[in-house]
């Protein structure tokens, strides 16, 4: 149960601390994804590329939001803090995405 926990914890503390503009972008991400997905089984694939998406999204979003002018350093920070993910934060965030585009997977089916 400690372990269940603490993953719900590590994904209100993602849900938390994101801002207007990374919440906006991966609303608009996870409803592509789910419109885009063929059935639950390619929910995982879906979800890696949504994730992968939702990074570059964010990189952009650094580069104009943030008036970043040096690519090369803000790639550099951003692959170190990559490196030092943890894995809870990384699990946390691939639940979050995978759960809502399957929502979004299903009501879109329900439509139909």
């Amino acid at each position: 149960m400690s372990v269940l926990l603490q993953v719900w914890h590590a994904i209100q503390a993602v849900v938390a601390s994101a801002d207007y503009y990374t919440l906006g972008a991966a609303v608009v991400i996870i409803i592509i994804a789910g419109f885009l997905i063929e059935g639950v089984r390619s929910i995982v694939p879906a979800t890696l590329a949504a994730l992968l998406a939702f990074v570059l999204v964010k990189f952009a979003l650094a580069l104009s939001v943030g008036n970043q002018h040096d690519v090369e350093a803000l790639a550099r920070a951003d692959w170190r803090a990559f490196v030092d993910l943890k894995m809870l934060v990384l699990l946390a965030h691939a639940l979050i995405f995978g759960v809502l585009i399957s929502v979004v997977s299903t009501i879109r089916s329900m439509i139909r």
